[in-house]
């Protein structure tokens, strides 16, 4: 049984990280089959959103540590670059959405992985967990990048250095997350999601998403410039003209997402 599933229903990509019985915890062949899945559903025009859970329990609980025993310099550099930049970076560099629908414990770089997505939502039960510290780490997979953005840097930096666990409810609070759901209602509810934003302008929620991902770095005057240009590109799609001529005929859109 392969450690990641892939299936394509509806516009969706479903993406399952399949190792139950360790949490989902990250080894490289699951990195690189991860990786070669999300590469699978950037490139395939019928996937309009990413949906991606774990299956059992978890999301995912980290690095699988009897894969890092005693590593040396070199392996650490080369676990970090292969197995989890590689990995981030295809998810914010996909312009599409990517929906990280975290169904139990998210811990280090689990955590991190669910936090690099464009929309995060979780079981009420479930778990995130900057478990770095706990073993001498720091947080890597981006946690450093998006964390403190999303919910402040002092509370960032207590999370990492406390590994202090952080429920759904309490994500969302904190604006960590976009909702939470009871445990029993969670799977059909994030399929919602997933399910209304394939549906939805991909190319323009692609679009969005470059915005997204250089706006930290921009001065609002750049900012600006930015959205003016890729306004133009959006505004030559196929689904611009077919929600305009859908409002002006009052009726439903139907987008190709191109």
């Amino acid at each position: 049984m392969s450690t990641v599933l892939l299936h394509k229903e509806n516009g969706v990509g479903y993406i399952t990280l399949n190792r139950p019985e360790t949490y989902n915890s990250y080894n490289r062949e699951m990195a690189l089959t991860l990786q070669a899945h999300l590469d699978d559903c950037a490139n395939d025009e019928t996937v309009r959103c990413v949906y991606m859970t774990g299956a059992g329990k978890g999301f995912c609980s980290g690095q699988d540590l009897s894969e890092a025993m005693s590593p040396s310099p070199e392996d650490f550099e080369r676990m970090v670059r292969e197995h989890y930049n590689a990995t981030i970076l295809r998810i914010r560099n996909m312009e599409k959405p990517v929906i990280a629908a975290v169904n139990g414990v998210a811990a280090g770089a689990g955590a991190n992985l669910a936090l690099a997505c464009d929309i995060v939502v979780a079981k009420n039960s479930a778990s995130f967990i900057q478990a770095f510290s706990n073993i001498g780490l720091i947080p890597d997979s981006g946690g450093t990048y998006f964390l403190p953005r999303l919910v402040g840097m002092q509370r960032a930096a207590a999370l990492m250095m406390t590994a202090e666990k952080v429920s759904g409810p309490e994500a969302v609070a904190m604006n960590m997350i976009f909702k939470s759901f009871a445990d029993e209602t969670f799977e059909e509810e994030s399929k919602k999601i997933a399910t209304k934003l394939a549906m939805m302008p991909t190319r323009g929620i692609g679009l969005t998403k470059k915005l997204l991902n250089i706006t930290y770095d921009n001065t609002l005057e750049e900012q600006l410039d930015a959205e003016k240009h890729v306004q133009m590109e959006a505004g030559a799609t196929h689904d611009f003209k077919e929600g305009v001529m859908a409002f002006l005929e009052k009726r439903k859109p139907v987008f190709k997402g191109k």
